[in-house]
């Protein structure tokens, strides 16, 4: 969905935010956050991961070095050098995210958004300053951070600063904060230590009198063994000493210039393991936890909520998502129930699973190929086109929208109705539905299918991919995409089903036509306003074809039509209705 479209489809949902707008400074009270007037905040928030620290996946390069953007950098500058490297890491910081992804964000429902930050981009790494001990500070680096706040500011959101990658990296999960093992950690590094340190107190100096930025999270996703052995993430350390010393000294910094903003804490084992941090030291600190992959049910995060009732803190979601909808809805009803805000990630990427995807483009595929082993050497001129082709599509208006996960964070987990994702008229001379726009809401009621979201964390088996296609929609729904470009339902297996709201002009018997395909014979049977099935047959074969189900009968106006596969695993492309030939 092009996003003009998509932005004015979803401004009714801009409604179930309990607080639209950033009034005064945001403070913890207790075990709320709460407005300058007092009031608690929910906050809704998107982090905008992948624009000051790239980490692999998100460009489809995971698989480079460990997925670390200084990795991936030094590998595109072998393939088209390092002046046209620069111009393409220019190009991105300034198309990722701009005033308009703010808006959109705004729009939505949306109340806050969340900036990884990369130490980089604010100062010079430790090792590269002139002089041992001193800071260099890179204006440009501010300047960013202005701009997201103006923006933010004139839409009513708070800016949530996160200190993504601290200089040397602050765990042994090297993308997250573009470590370099071959160098000194933070935890290694005094001067590391200081730098971090320095940079907060660089940044509460500049927005000390903002109370559009709502907090300081000052490190983000700690994972590291101090003592004992927690794989490397710091997931079994006890005392977490070196990280609440480090934290503290952070906020002390912080609070010789800067007494009104919440600072937000993360514990080791990505923001989990909270063993030794606590009691709190500052009486305006909220603590962040990280969820992802597991199940969404209260324990889950009944450790987080005795912390926050032994301790009388706040708690805030500080990192989710990379799932379905399902788990998204399911995740965020959990949290909100308890009165827990979230930031979701990320905003976008290359990739569905998010509120807005950044297409890919073939040149930009050869260089993935290339650097991920799988394919030849492109060459300096094709690499070039596909990486600023790569930088001009990360624009907001060149992104596609996924108005069905944006459904699932905002309107889901306070509704279940249903509601169409697209218009679907048949006038007096019949329609047709693309298979793949099926209506927005719940699983078993606007669709149902096996595979719902990914919950290896808690099982402990595989990854679970909800769509295998991986394409056009976030629900457990299977969506490919063929040759042409045109996304269709595949892997349609049985008794899983989809609903459809049409709007018939008139009243009347029509004739009903499916685009199917599969190996092994079965059936799609159709239904209208849950009145008798009929079912289709499809015969085998591995090609497209068009059968005929039994004619069904619309009233005219809002009817409700629903496709369920039939002892049949096969795909789907479109279902047309014209009115029966008398």
């Amino acid at each position: 969905m092009r996003l003009r479209s998509a932005l004015a489809a979803l401004m009714c949902c801009a409604s179930f935010a309990t607080i639209a707008s950033a009034e005064g400074f945001l403070r913890a009270e207790g075990k709320q956050i709460v407005d300058g007037a007092g009031r608690a905040v929910i906050l809704r928030g998107m982090g905008l991961g992948g624009w000051m620290l790239q980490e692999g996946y998100m460009l489809q390069m995971g698989e480079v070095g460990r997925g670390q953007q200084h990795v991936i950098r030094g590998k595109i500058a072998e393939l088209i050098g390092e002046e046209k490297t620069a111009r393409f890491y220019e190009a991105w910081l300034d198309n990722h995210t701009t005033k308009a992804d703010i808006d959109y964000m705004a729009a939505q429902g949306f109340n806050s958004v969340r900036l990884p930050m990369h130490y980089d981009l604010l100062t010079l790494p430790a090792d590269q300053e002139p002089k041992s001990g001193a800071d260099t500070w890179h204006e440009d680096g501010f300047k960013r951070i202005d701009d997201l706040l103006a923006w933010s500011k004139a839409n009513g959101l708070y800016l949530i600063l996160d200190l993504h990658a601290a200089p040397g990296g602050q765990g042994n999960d090297l993308p997250i904060a573009d470590r370099d093992p071959s160098k000194p950690s933070l935890w290694d590094s005094p001067e590391n230590r200081r730098k971090t340190v320095a940079i907060w107190r660089k940044l509460a100096e500049r927005y000390k009198d903002e109370p559009g930025i709502g907090a300081y999270d000052i490190i983000n996703e700690p994972n590291w063994d101090f003592e004992g052995d927690g794989g490397g993430h710091g997931c079994k350390e006890e005392k977490n000493a070196p990280l609440r010393s480090l934290m503290m000294e952070i906020t002390a910094a912080i609070r010789e210039v800067d007494k009104r903003h919440m600072v937000i804490i993360e514990g080791n084992c990505w923001g989990n393991n909270y063993k030794g941090v606590m009691p709190p030291w500052d009486d305006n600190l909220a603590v962040s936890f990280h969820k992802y992959w597991n199940v969404n049910d209260r324990a889950s995060i009944e450790p987080l909520l005795k912390l926050r009732d032994e301790h009388k803190v706040p708690l805030w979601l500080g990192e989710s998502g990379e799932n379905s909808n399902v788990w998204f809805r399911d995740s965020i009803a959990l949290v909100e129930g308890e009165g827990i805000g979230w930031a979701y990630w990320p905003l976008k990427k290359i990739g569905f699973n998010q509120p807005l995807e950044i297409r890919s483009n073939p040149d930009y595929a050869k260089v993935v190929a290339y650097l991920t082993s799988k394919g030849p050497k492109p060459t300096a001129a094709e690499a070039e086109r596909g990486l600023m082709k790569l930088a001009d599509d990360l624009k907001f208006e060149n992104n596609i929208a996924h108005p069905d996960v944006i459904d699932a964070m905002i309107r889901l987990p306070h509704a279940d109705e249903t509601r169409p994702f697209k218009a679907h008229t048949i006038g007096r001379t019949g329609g047709t539905i693309q298979a793949v726009d099926y209506d927005l809401g719940p699983i078993g009621q606007a669709y149902f299918d096996i595979d719902a979201a990914n919950y290896h964390v808690s099982t402990g088996k595989e990854r679970t991919l909800w769509n295998n296609g991986r394409a056009y929609r976030n629900d457990g729904v299977d969506v490919a995409v063929a040759a042409d470009g045109a996304p269709y339902v595949s892997d349609f297996k049985p008794d899983e089903w989809m609903r459809y709201t049409l709007q018939a002009d008139a009243a009347g018997t029509y004739d009903v036509e499916l685009k199917v395909m599969t190996k092994a014979a079965g059936g799609v049977a159709v239904s209208v306003n849950q009145g008798t099935a009929s079912v289709a047959a499809v015969p085998a074969g591995g090609a497209w074809r068009t059968v005929n189900a039994q004619a069904v009968r619309l009233q005219k106006g809002s009817n409700a039509l629903v496709l369920r596969s039939v002892d049949c695993d096969c795909a789907i492309a479109s279902v047309r209705l014209t009115p029966a030939r008398r």
